[in-house]
């Protein structure tokens, strides 16, 4: 089933209407929640983070977490075991002109993409590619504007390679669909969460455990021109998790997986087992 616009339809009678914003402008904004058999995994992060976007666009949401929450899970009792579910708000659908119109109501989409289960022991990483950073200077917002990420995943994907690893004015900012960290000397380099990238839930995470680990955090862009002096390289997303990065073509080769990134790993896959329970006590009391 699909949910649009309050109704769960299946997936060929979803519509919007052609002049839906979203459609001609880009004009929304959207989330993706990892989930396991109707739980889903830091949900409050995603909402919290959804809330926000949508107040910079000034779309009004239509549905509290509650509300999310009670669609999440009748959509899921017809998934499979493990997936994710993408739930999107646009501005609405109106006359085709640039500046916002009065007195629209917002569109809503929500659906289950399932998937395998995801591999919790650390692999030997990806291949990844450096490209210019051509997206807008609103990187923080979680908009659907998202064609210039799709043009460097597959110029990534032609190259041979599964990321994408942006850079703006000689700085590394994140992957097309990722964050990035780099570990040097010990210490955990991730872009500051800034207008030039996406302050991602899995990346919040991720450094919530560094810090209970002890391990130096430094929130500072990696230089392109100091990529010869990385020890690690990874990369973290809702869908990807962590994922250790094993090349950056012609610019970066890994050693291995490092030990930093496996403590990392290990720590992430606890939490994230344990952040799968408490939304699904929130959404057995939202019906």
């Amino acid at each position: 089933m699909v949910y649009v616009n309050g109704r769960f339809v299946p997936p060929e009678k979803a519509q919007i209407p052609v002049t839906d914003r979203a459609f001609l402008f880009a004009d929304g904004v959207y989330e993706v929640i990892f989930g396991r058999a109707g739980r889903f995994a830091f949900w409050d992060l995603h909402m919290a983070r959804l809330t926000r976007s949508a107040a910079e666009l000034e779309i009004p949401l239509p549905l509290d977490s509650a509300g999310w929450l009670a669609v999440a899970k009748r959509l899921w009792s017809e998934g499979g075991d493990s997936g994710s579910i993408y739930l999107e708000v646009s501005r609405g659908a109106a006359p085709r002109e640039h500046h916002f119109p009065d007195r629209i109501e917002p569109s809503t989409v929500a659906f289950i993409k399932p998937a395998s289960a995801p591999e919790s022991c650390l692999g030997p990483g990806v291949s990844a590619v450096l490209l210019e950073d051509q997206r807008w200077l609103r990187c923080d917002i979680k908009s659907v504007n998202l064609l210039p990420n799709v043009l460097a995943r597959e110029e990534a994907r032609r190259r041979g390679a599964r990321e994408a690893i942006l850079v703006r004015d000689g700085m590394l900012t994140e992957g097309a669909a990722t964050n990035l960290f780099v570990v040097r000397e010990g210490e955990l380099w991730t872009h500051p969460a800034n207008h030039l990238v996406l302050a991602g839930i899995t990346r919040h995470v991720i450094l919530e455990e560094a810090r209970r680990l002890d391990l130096k955090i430094r929130l500072e862009p990696y230089a392109k021109a100091d990529l010869a002096q990385a020890d690690e390289i990874f990369v973290t997303g809702t869908t990807s998790h962590l994922l250790p990065i094993a090349e950056i073509r012609d610019e970066w080769r890994a050693k291995g997986p490092g030990p930093i990134t496996a403590q990392l790993h290990d720590a992430y896959w606890r939490r994230l087992t344990t952040e799968l329970e408490p939304a699904a006590s929130a959404a057995a009391s939202a019906g």
